[in-house]
C-alpha cells in the first residue's frame, strides 16, 4: 500500500472500523458456535454444561471467535473454530519468552541479565521494544524450532520482524500454554515456574480477558493481545493458565471482526465466565467483568494498521 502520513492512516483505519460496525460486517458469533465441541470422558454432564453455557455466552455476540480449553484434572476440553487463524498481536510474546527460556536451558546456563531485563517488561507490561529485541536476537529459525517442539501445527511467524503479524490458532495457543503447565514439556520446572510467575504479574490494566469469573483460590497467569487493523477490525485475544487447589486448566480465546476493543473484551470475558463457572461449580468468582471505562481503545502496537511495505524476498 502506498505510504500515507500517520495521521491520515489513523483516520482511515477509524473509518474502516466504524464502517464495518455500521454495516454489520461481523458475522454472528453464535453461528460459528454451532461447531463447538466439548468432551469430558469421565464426566459427560460437565461436557454438556460447558457446551450449553458457552453457546449461551456467544449467542448475543457478533464477530469471529475461536476457543480452546483443557482441564488437566477432569480431562475436559472444548474447541471452537480450530482452523481459523488470527494475527497473534501481543500474545506471541509468550512464544518469545518460551524460546528464550529454551535457549538458555540448551546452553546449560541461567538467563543472562540482558534476557531478564527484556523478558520481564515484555510479559508484565507488554513492552514492544523488549519483544523486538528478543525476537531479533532469537531469529526465525530458532523461534520456528520452538513452535515445532511445542507441537503447534498452524502457526506461522510474522515476516521481517513484524512479530505481531504471526498467524496462529486457539489450539496452538493452548499447546504453547501447555509448555508452561505440563511437567513433561521441553522446559524444566524452574523455567516453567519463572514463565508462569511473570504471567501472574501482568499489570492491572492488562488483566482483563480470561481472568473474568475466575474463582477465589486459583492463580491467574495470562497474556493478552489487542490490535485493530483495516481488515477484520479489532483482534482481541486472551490466553491464560489457572493453577491452585490441586488443579490446572488452560483457556485460549481469539477473536477478530470486533467493532471496538471493548466489544471484543466483553465477548472474551463472557466466554471465560462460562468456563470458570462450569469447571468450578458452586465457587464464588473473585473477579467479574472489566468495567467499560477501564478498557482502553488504544492498540497494543504490535503491528501497523495496514499491511506493512515489506522488502522484496
Amino acid at each position: 500500500m502506498p505510504h500515507r502520513p500517520r495521521r491520515i492512516r489513523t483516520a482511515l483505519l477509524g473509518a474502516a472500523l466504524a464502517g464495518a460496525a455500521l454495516i454489520g460486517a461481523a458475522p454472528p458469533a453464535d453461528a460459528t458456535a454451532r461447531h463447538l465441541i466439548c468432551r469430558a470422558p469421565k464426566n459427560p454432564a460437565l461436557a454438556k454444561a460447558l457446551a450449553r453455557d458457552l453457546r449461551a455466552a456467544l449467542a448475543p455476540r457478533r464477530g469471529t471467535v475461536s476457543l480452546a480449553l483443557y482441564d488437566d484434572r477432569t480431562k475436559a476440553g472444548c474447541t471452537l473454530g480450530g482452523g481459523t487463524r488470527y494475527d497473534a498481536a501481543s500474545i506471541v510474546k509468550v512464544l518469545t519468552m518460551e524460546a528464550t527460556l529454551r535457549r538458555a536451558e540448551q546452553r546449560h546456563r541461567p538467563l543472562t541479565g540482558w534476557e531478564r531485563r527484556n523478558i520481564r517488561p515484555m510479559i508484565r507490561s507488554s513492552d514492544n521494544a523488549a519483544a523486538s529485541r528478543l525476537w531479533n536476537d532469537l531469529g526465525h529459525p530458532y523461534l520456528a524450532a520452538t513452535l515445532r517442539r511445542a507441537g503447534t501445527t498452524r502457526t506461522g511467524l510474522g515476516p521481517y520482524g513484524y512479530w505481531g503479524l504471526t498467524r496462529t490458532t486457539a489450539a496452538d495457543q493452548l499447546r504453547l500454554l501447555g509448555v508452561l503447565t505440563n511437567r513433561h514439556s521441553f522446559l524444566k520446572s524452574r523455567s516453567r515456574s519463572y514463565g508462569l510467575k511473570l504471567m501472574s504479574q501482568v499489570r492491572k490494566d492488562q488483566r482483563w480477558g480470561v481472568s473474568a469469573g475466575v474463582p477465589r483460590g486459583l492463580r491467574v497467569h495470562l497474556k493478552n493481545g489487542w490490535l485493530p487493523r483495516a481488515e477484520h477490525g479489532w483482534r482481541v485475544h486472551s490466553i491464560g493458565a489457572f493453577t491452585g487447589g490441586g488443579r490446572t486448566y488452560r483457556i485460549a480465546v481469539l477473536s477478530h471482526d470486533n467493532p471496538s476493543m471493548a466489544y471484543g473484551v466483553r465477548t472474551v470475558e463472557r466466554v471465560a465466565q462460562a468456563v470458570h463457572r462450569a469447571l468450578n461449580k458452586g465457587r464464588a468468582a473473585a473477579r467479574g467483568l472489566t468495567p467499560a471505562d477501564e478498557i482502553s481503545e488504544r492498540s497494543d502496537g504490535s503491528a501497523p494498521p495496514y499491511d506493512p511495505e515489506l522488502p522484496p524476498r
